[in-house]
């Protein structure tokens, strides 16, 4: 594995003007993407609601105590008369919260989506798994029969199957139901990629469960890292390697090539069936992926996969989880593998300037930094990154805003377990303020404006808020339901009520703001030149240019107003975007922006 990075590095070395090439797709460059974790955003269907079996093999492993679907509009920190029956605390009860949310409430919340102005979505773990979050698939083939019309029919389907033979795997409710989905996102002209868990599989997955059963004699005895057989004779036990040593997740069997060939072919097998669903066609099936922990598998399995999605689809869209600086991402973004990432290191940045206050960075440094990540994979990647701010496995920017001055994001490990609240009874997990939530609408305003394509999680256009997982995967906050305010604290002492609401004007900020960036194609695809930096008065001043179109930017991140001349506005060419006014002069309120532009669009 070393020696394939170091070849791979080297390449990049000889060849400079490669990473600059654009290999990464047309479509995806500038959109607006929204993250759905599907348990928690919407339970369109009842009837599917998963049962407590549903669960068996995922943590806490307690598939036989008092379960029901949880209500949705509860107070989040709540033991409920069921959940107090085991008489465990809030974090093992919060493991076993099913919500219901599945892919008829998808669908039927995509008016919502389209009247945000959302392009693309990103959908968390689909396929069939136990847990909620769907991180210990099954298959890759099925998508979860809870998400769909008819479970119960779909594990019958499933059952009679030959995983092996992909020209015999049926197509249950649910999948068909995911194409529906599908189909309804393309019908808006949105796109929607899956994630892929292609590292590992649920220890009750149809493989593992086999090579567990029958151990050497099984037909998937080589798609895992067997450490030893249960062997009587010689006294051995049955050992394996998990995923960081998480044995429900068993990891595949890689060589010097990555994932060897058994497993290889089944995910080549199942990438195909929903990017070409029953041979219809690339544009029945999803736009791309999101590969989930990619860094653990090596290189060369990615290079050969990337070329069979794109022989797939041309246009295809890959993204990766990967939390790594630039030189260790290089490798990956260098046209052989992915088109872009999770934008982690542009969240590290957005933290450390629009979060942190005694503990933030200047302009300059904020300037400095952003044009470092700009310009260190090549224009078409930039344009192509999925510039988040929290996501599943981070604190909401809600609550982020809510806690400045603590850990830096940057530092992943240290600030992954100082927002937990299960690890830090100091974190604030309480609502954050309206002063607070300034700092929200700003970073808003600067991820829609800025290079790249940023990404919302789910219900932060609403105003949620919570720490670090699993506080982060809230039910959605909707408009139309009635919810508890939230008043306990996890050990279930209380607090000051925090009312829970859908927060419209938030909302309404979000939708401005991405109203404007899909109305001028000067933000969505165009450059980006730093105007001013301004560290003393805490003012940053940028343009976005496409062509003849220019719109320039300036914020204010200081806590008083700011007199902001520039040479570039004394020509009155410039007006404010919302107002429609000639700006030659200008006075930003405190946490606020401006946007102007020489081209006045209605």
């Amino acid at each position: 594995m070393t020696k394939k990075i170091t070849i791979c590095l080297l390449f990049l070395v000889f060849m400079p003007s490669f990473a600059q090439t654009d290999f990464t797709p047309n479509w995806s460059k500038g959109v607006v993407w929204y993250q759905i974790f599907p348990d928690r955003f919407h339970n369109g269907d009842p009837s599917n609601d998963p049962k407590v079996e549903d669960q068996d093999g995922a943590y806490p492993f307690d598939s036989t105590s008092d379960f029901q679907i949880h209500p949705w509009t509860s107070d989040w920190y709540e033991l409920q008369p069921y959940e107090k029956k085991n008489g465990k605390d809030i974090y093992y009860n919060l493991q076993r919260r099913r919500y219901g949310g599945d892919l008829q409430g998808v669908i039927d919340k995509m008016d919502y989506l389209q009247s945000l102005g959302i392009n693309a979505i990103y959908m968390n773990p689909i396929f069939w798994a136990p847990s909620s979050h769907k991180y210990d698939a099954l298959c890759y083939h099925h998508v979860d029969p809870s998400f769909g019309p008819d479970p119960e029919g779909d594990k019958k389907m499933i059952m009679n199957e030959d995983p092996l033979n992909p020209e015999k795997w049926v197509w249950t409710k649910a999948d068909l139901l995911a194409l529906k989905l599908i189909d309804e996102v393309h019908k808006r002209k949105m796109f929607i990629i899956f994630d892929g868990v292609f590292n590992h599989l649920g220890v009750n997955s149809f493989a593992f469960r086999d090579v567990e059963e029958k151990q050497e004699k099984s037909a998937y005895k080589d798609w895992f890292m067997v450490d030893s057989w249960r062997d009587a004779a010689k006294g051995t036990k049955f050992e394996y390697q998990g995923w960081f040593g998480v044995k429900t997740l068993p990891e595949f069997k890689e060589d010097e090539n990555g994932i060897v060939s058994g497993p290889k072919k089944y995910i080549f097998d199942a990438t195909k069936r929903w990017m070409n669903p029953m041979n219809k066609g690339a544009q029945y099936g999803i736009d791309g992926w999101r590969l989930d922990v990619a860094y653990c598998i090596a290189h060369p399995f990615w290079k050969d996969w990337r070329n069979e999605v794109k022989s797939i689809n041309s246009e295809a869209y890959l993204t990766a989880e990967l939390v790594d600086p630039i030189d260790k991402t290089k490798p990956y973004l260098s046209g052989d593998e992915f088109d872009a990432t999770m934008n982690y290191n542009f969240s590290f940045l957005v933290h450390d300037f629009f979060v942190q206050d005694a503990k933030g960075i200047s302009v300059t440094q904020f300037d400095t930094q952003l044009k470092e990540l700009r310009e260190g994979f090549g224009e078409g990647v930039a344009h192509n990154m999925q510039n988040l701010v929290g996501s599943h496995d981070a604190t909401r920017i809600g609550s982020a805003v809510a806690n400045p001055d603590g850990k830096k994001f940057s530092d992943w490990g240290a600030y992954f377990n100082w927002s937990q609240k299960s690890n830090n009874i100091d974190y604030n997990a309480r609502k954050p303020t309206d002063k607070q939530l300034e700092k929200q609408k700003l970073i808003a305003a600067f991820q829609m404006l800025y290079l790249g394509s940023p990404m919302i999680y789910y219900g932060d256009e609403t105003g949620m808020w919570g720490s670090n997982d699993p506080d982060c995967r809230k039910p959605m906050v909707w408009n139309d339901k009635n919810y508890n305010a939230e008043i306990l604290n996890p050990d279930q002492s209380k607090h000051e009520e925090d009312k829970v609401d859908f927060n419209t004007y938030l909302f309404n900020w979000y939708k401005k703001f991405i109203a404007l960036r899909n109305q001028y194609e000067a933000i969505r695809i165009g450059n980006y030149t730093t105007i001013e930096t301004n560290d003393a008065e805490k003012t940053y001043a940028f343009s976005r240019k496409l062509g003849n179109q220019e719109v320039i930017v300036i914020i204010n991140r200081s806590d008083k107003n700011i007199h902001f001349t520039n040479p570039i506005l004394k020509k009155g060419k410039f007006r404010d975007v919302f107002t429609k006014k000639v700006m030659k002069k200008l006075i930003i309120k405190p946490m606020d922006v401006v946007v102007l532009s020489n081209t006045i669009l209605k």
